[in-house]
């Protein structure tokens, strides 16, 4: 497993939903081969719906990834809620649907190759940043 740069944590771990970019993942993945991401089309979860996708991304320690401006802040809100108080999420991060597939390829690496996963526990981020 790689290590992000200048930190000495974890990098992150992704997980994208349904609706991800797919051209973003491709990107992604192309300018960092060892990334750890993996899309709910890879494990099979296709039709889980959202709330149960943020708990699968607990269980999993993954960082969900979506462009889902309309629902999921306030379903991950409902989670965090939900949790007690020893339980954390990985967190969430919503990219812009309107973000250039360039511009959100940089920001995705830049959150993998410069921060540890723990930062994002618990946060709901927008990229760009």
């Amino acid at each position: 497993m790689s290590q992000p740069l200048g930190t000495t944590g974890q990098a992150p771990r992704f997980l994208t939903d349904m609706n991800f970019n797919a051209r973003i993942v491709t990107g992604l993945r192309r300018r960092a081969p060892s990334i750890d991401l993996v899309t709910v089309q890879d494990l099979g979860l296709q039709k889980t719906p959202d709330p149960a996708l943020l708990a699968e991304a607990q269980r999993l320690d993954r960082i969900l990834l979506t462009h889902d401006i309309n629902t999921m802040p306030g379903y991950f809100a409902d989670f965090l809620a939900s949790l007690s108080e020893n339980e954390h999420s990985p967190g969430v991060m919503l990219v812009a649907q309107g973000l250039s597939i360039g511009v959100a390829i940089q920001e995705l690496y830049m959150v993998w190759a410069c921060s540890p996963h723990e930062e994002w526990r618990d946060r709901f981020t927008y990229l760009p940043l």
